[in-house]
């Protein structure tokens, strides 16, 4: 594998986890595409937000980092399709919750995105 392609990606992800940890959205677009969704389970129905939406409820939020919060961040798993394709697995911790991520990423203009979230809360 190409350790620039990588190298970038390792960079987006550590990009991901600064905005789930800080909550600081005047980076989102450097995260997320503004075409991306997020996929998950709340309170037993499944949610789909647009990229819009998402930055609305981490502006709204509580950061980790406000509260003090244990920053607990892993890579799991990480699979290139191609040199513009890529999919993460991560784990982080949101304050007291715990979620395990599927993050699809492509690479646009140059830059790493989050295209697609599908989340899982633990238990």
């Amino acid at each position: 594998m190409n350790m620039t392609l990588v190298n970038e990606l390792g960079g987006a992800l550590d990009r991901y986890f600064d905005l789930m940890y800080d909550c600081d959205v005047s980076r989102f677009d450097q995260v997320f595409a503004a075409t991306a969704q997020l996929h998950g389970l709340r309170e037993g129905e499944m949610i789909c937000w647009p990229a819009a939406h998402y930055r609305e409820v981490l502006a709204g939020r509580k950061s980790p980092k406000s509260q003090g919060a244990t920053r607990e961040q892993q890579i799991l798993m990480v699979d290139f399709t191609s040199t513009t394709q890529a999919l993460a697995k991560v784990r982080v911790r949101i304050g007291d919750m715990f979620f395990v991520d599927y993050l699809s990423y492509h690479k646009i203009n140059g830059q790493w995105l989050v295209t697609s979230k599908a989340y899982h809360r633990e238990a």
